[in-house]
């Protein structure tokens, strides 16, 4: 498995995520992917952000990081143009029906704690979150 990239933007105490219904499944993530050769992390994050949102996004500090199978880094950033929901990405552009469906929504922050939100531990964590 390749190391992935992903990004955490929050706007009036709302994430971006993209919603994810594969075989009757509803779940959530955040936007990002792997990380493409002589990329840095914070350059996937960001190239994934307009992919899969549509947005162009100033990447911040790196909020989370988890180990396993893959290396994944989750970076706080901030929208700087583009338009949300106009991602291009393969997900968007191909569908493929194993995949499943992709849709990038705001989800209120204070319903984390009802919603499947992948990873668990990054969501936890941003629930714990005061800001």
């Amino acid at each position: 498995m390749r190391n992935r990239a992903g990004v955490i933007i929050i706007e009036n105490d709302r994430l971006a995520l993209i919603e994810r219904t594969r075989n009757g499944y509803t779940y959530y993530v955040f936007p990002g992917g792997g990380i493409e050769a002589k990329e840095t992390p914070a350059e996937a994050a960001k190239r994934e952000a307009l992919e899969e949102l549509g947005l162009e996004v100033e990447i911040g500090e790196c909020f989370f990081e988890l180990s396993g199978t893959a290396e994944e880094s989750y970076f706080l950033a901030a929208v700087t143009g583009g338009k949300f929901g106009t991602g291009a990405g393969m997900e968007f552009t191909e569908r493929d029906p194993e995949r499943g469906s992709y849709k990038a929504v705001w989800v209120a922050r204070d319903t984390l704690p009802s919603i499947t939100l992948y990873p668990e531990e990054l969501a936890a964590k941003l629930c714990q979150r005061t800001e």
